[in-house]
């Protein structure tokens, strides 16, 4: 089997729920070159080698024509500029400043920390929506409420707006997501009024803020004076969607992957009931053994670039393969296992690098308290079908419904 045919495999809906024997095989060739001039690598040491290599670029724009062609369109255009995400040093790293001084250390350390109660309150009350049922699709009715909740409550947004940033969250999931079924044009049409909607409210709130601001993300974005000045409109706008899409996306896949994980693990999930405290090891464990982001699509090189005996020209696409490394036996013991007591597990969950996710402290967090209140609070829980229907998405690899019978609540 070639590499090229590796790589339309693992992209193929029909393995989205096991691609893990596909990423072995892909291991065999650590850095392989597709038929299109795309570099696949999909080891640990390679792929961390290049997380940290200032020749990689996370901005398309220096791409060659021949690489950019290549590269999968994304249903996101908008007028915004950029978010940080996509823009290499210095631009990045003064943004990625400036939006980390009102979110956590050393500016703000205690940011996160102090939602912790808030976090607990939205779970509970989230378990207690599900009611006298003895069936739920936990994605509908859990992880996809949850995180975009805790962004409403996070950037400051008025509580009776939350049911249309709701709306607008889950329009914007869905283009990201595409239904085979579904007119591509339509897709397209209702994803963009949403994001406009949502641009024009979010820049209302954000002239609301400036005049009166608040004790809330957003009033610190619009607000905020440091060394390296003040965020333009535009930029808090980009940053305030970056935050809603890429903080929501990856936490609906990390508590999906992670129920489903749990499930199939009936022994840890007891161990999790009867002892809260292994939610932090067993989180780390989850985005090793199943991460929400499966690989990194959009990075090019700066330069030509030797590595695994391999020359990447200057100028090519290159993809790196998160999930694939996570699972590489020259790094971690027994990989296939899931072992919530694993030791030195410096996984690629959330990337490395100048690009490490931001939100990893809240999305961490996040897993953590939903994990161990449904471990609580589900009585003899089960999967209905195993393997669940999976996400079209390649890149946010994650169930999209999860439906657990169980016997009634706990209180």
């Amino acid at each position: 089997m070639t590499q090229g045919t590796l790589l339309r495999q693992i992209t193929d809906y029909a393995n989205r729920a096991d691609p893990y024997p596909l990423y072995a095989e892909l291991r065999k060739t650590p850095v392989s070159q597709q038929g299109d001039g795309l570099f696949v690598v999909s080891t640990y040491w390679e792929i961390e080698s290049l997380l940290h290599d200032p020749r990689i670029s996370s901005d398309v724009r220096n791409l060659s024509p021949q690489a950019a062609g290549a590269l999968p369109q994304e249903e996101e255009a908008t007028a915004l500029p950029p978010s940080f995400l996509r823009l290499d040093p210095p631009e990045h790293d003064r943004l990625r400043r400036m939006t980390m001084r009102p979110f956590g250390p050393p500016h703000s350390p205690r940011r996160v920390y102090n939602m912790r109660g808030e976090l607990a309150r939205i779970v509970s009350d989230l378990v207690d929506g599900f009611g006298d049922r003895n069936q739920v699709d936990l994605v509908d009715d859990f992880s996809y409420p949850f995180p975009v909740t805790v962004i409403c409550r996070l950037l400051g947004i008025p509580h009776e707006d939350e049911a249309r940033f709701h709306s607008w969250a889950d329009t914007i999931a869905a283009s990201l997501d595409p239904n085979p079924d579904e007119d591509p044009r339509e897709r397209r049409r209702v994803a963009q009024q949403a994001r406009t909607e949502l641009g024009v409210y979010l820049s209302g709130l954000i002239d609301e803020r400036r005049g009166a601001p608040g004790d809330d993300m957003l009033s610190a974005l619009v607000t905020g004076h440091g060394p390296d000045g003040q965020m333009t409109p535009m930029e808090v706008l980009s940053t305030a969607a970056l935050l809603l899409i890429a903080g929501h996306e990856t936490t609906v896949n990390l508590i999906a992957n992670g129920m489903l994980t749990l499930l199939r693990n009936p022994d840890v999930l007891k161990r999790l009931r009867d002892d809260p405290q292994l939610a932090v090891p067993l989180v780390e464990e989850l985005l090793r053994f199943e991460p929400p982001v499966q690989l990194l699509p959009q990075r090019t090189t700066l330069a030509d670039i030797d590595i695994a005996d391999t020359t990447i020209p200057m100028g090519a696409s290159v993809w790196l393969v998160l999930a694939s490394g996570n699972r590489d036996p020259q790094r971690f013991l027994d990989p296939d296992r899931f072992d919530p007591d694993r030791r030195d597990n410096q996984h690629l969950g959330f990337g490395s690098g100048i690009h490490n996710c931001f939100g990893a402290p809240l999305a961490r967090l996040e897993a953590q308290l939903a994990l161990t209140e449904l471990a609580r609070r589900l009585g003899n829980p089960r999967l209905v079908e195993d393997p669940p229907p999976y996400r079209q998405n390649a890149v946010l690899r994650g169930p999209r419904h999860l439906n657990i019978a169980f016997d009634g609540l706990r209180a």
